[in-house]
């Protein structure tokens, strides 16, 4: 969310805290689709973490992209440790906690251009990356990597998010150091078309990670499932963390995410572009009696609603947050998945029919087993790759009628191909990486070949 001159005013009333949620409905036409994608870098040699400092590091790439593509190195303040990239058109790249690189991509109006911008993207990696002995790895949870393996990047939040996380949960480190994904924000009309898409997502969040599940090594082993990336977030942090049972019911509002949010406690909030923490206080606390002298404001609000965690989040978009990162003939497919679900409304109207009836407790109880079985788990007496089977139909049926054509006169069902073979035979993508893996007389040179991004032709 962007930070306004207005936003650094107190909070004045209770009523402003919905204001940056429907500031954010657009009309239909405005609807764009907002990609991120995150990756590890790995030193071929050694087959360690790529550390942020160092040669090769993470910031050699960042200072070779800057010079090589026109991205602008930024830091959290002047001077500060170079901590993303940017250029003009909206697209940044990002680092989270240990070192792992984000492309956080323009706003695209189709999938075509989501898929092109993250060809372009490992087009301007590979050349400089082969030089410096890196390798990119489409994955979920680090392969091989310990915690100790890992080197911490130099920005004010994630120092507090280390202190503070492991109170709340014995995997918050591995989230926030072995963990990639792949995600997407999408647009919504009105506070009810929000709901509306949230409430399907939320409902059909476990499935997801299930159709994506693509993490199936732990420090070099089969850990046993599918995505241990799934099983890190059940035990991360339950308040910011989840399902959000307040926005299941048929008429939950704006206000209700904002009542959960305010009960959430804090990391941290800046001034001037330092960073305070506040980890013992709840939003709600903060904006009733401040802290330290600092009273609450929008800029702080929006911040907070940053640091929240739930499978699906609410922001000026709602971005889907339950999958693993994927290879390279996968990596538009979550994208194109809720693209065709939540911006047609026929497809929309089949989802929420797909899901009627479903509980929470009953949802919530099949998120804490898909990380094991993937689309194996059952569900209501069946399959979970059934209901996986329904929704790429629902998808391929939005997406033909967006009617959005490449060059070559396919349309958006065609970045749905290998996620729609897959789930056909009833597999995740971690399947595919287990598959022959006892023949491999070098198991950890095995998982770093069939893990590797790789760049490939365009499929439409």
């Amino acid at each position: 969310m962007t930070t306004e001159p207005q936003d650094l005013e107190p909070i004045r009333r209770r009523d402003d805290l919905v204001v940056p949620f429907a500031a954010a409905c657009k009309p239909r036409s405005a609807w764009k689709i907002g990609p991120e994608m995150e990756k590890f870098g790995l030193i071929e040699r050694s087959r360690r973490p790529l550390p942020y400092e160092g040669d090769p590091s993470v910031l050699r790439v960042l200072q070779a992209l800057a010079e090589k593509f026109g991205w602008s190195p930024e830091g959290e303040k002047a001077g500060g440790p170079v901590v993303a990239l940017t250029r003009p058109g909206g697209a940044s790249v990002t680092l989270e906690p240990g070192g792992q690189l984000e492309l956080s991509g323009a706003q695209s109006l189709t999938i075509h251009e989501v898929c092109a911008e993250g060809r372009a993207h490992m087009r301007e990696l590979g050349p400089l990356s082969r030089a410096l002995g890196i390798r990119w790895l489409g994955v979920g949870f680090h392969p091989l990597a310990t915690r100790a393996d890992f080197e911490w990047v130099p920005k004010q939040r994630y120092g507090i998010m280390r202190q503070y996380l492991p109170t709340r949960g014995a995997h918050a480190l591995d989230m926030m150091l072995r963990t990639c994904t792949v995600q997407v924000n999408l647009d919504y009309q009105s506070e009810a078309d929000a709901m509306r898409k949230m409430r399907v997502s939320l409902a059909l969040a476990p499935t997801t990670t299930a159709m994506f599940a693509n993490s199936p090594w732990l420090e070099g082993k089969p850990h046993g499932g599918v995505t241990y990336r799934g099983r890190v977030w059940l035990d991360v942090d339950p308040d910011r963390s989840g399902l959000l049972p307040a926005l299941w019911k048929p008429r939950a509002t704006f206000d209700d995410y904002v009542e959960w949010a305010l009960d959430v406690p804090m990391f941290l909030f800046k001034r001037e572009g330092l960073a305070i923490a506040n980890t013992g206080q709840s939003f709600r606390r903060f904006a009733d009696g401040g802290f330290e002298g600092h009273t609450a404001t929008m800029a702080d609000w929006k911040l907070h609603l940053n640091t929240l965690f739930p499978e699906v989040r609410l922001k000026n978009t709602i971005e889907l947050r339950g999958a693993d990162m994927q290879s390279t003939d996968m990596a538009c497919a979550l994208p194109a998945l809720w693209a065709g679900v939540l911006y047609d409304e026929q497809a929309l109207g089949e989802a929420e029919a797909l899901i009627e009836g479903w509980t929470y407790e009953e949802v919530a109880d099949l998120r804490t087993r898909v990380w094991r079985e993937g689309l194996r788990a059952r569900f209501r007496g069946r399959p979970l790759a059934d209901v996986a089977s329904r929704l790429v139909a629902i998808a391929d049926g939005g997406l033909e009628r967006r009617g959005f054509l490449s060059v070559s006169g396919k349309d958006e069902r065609v970045h749905l191909t290998r996620l729609r073979q897959l789930v056909g035979e009833g597999k995740s993508p971690a399947d595919v990486l287990l598959e022959g893996m006892d023949r491999e007389e070098d198991v950890a040179a095995a998982i770093v070949e069939r893990s590797t991004l790789r760049w490939s032709p365009d499929p439409s």
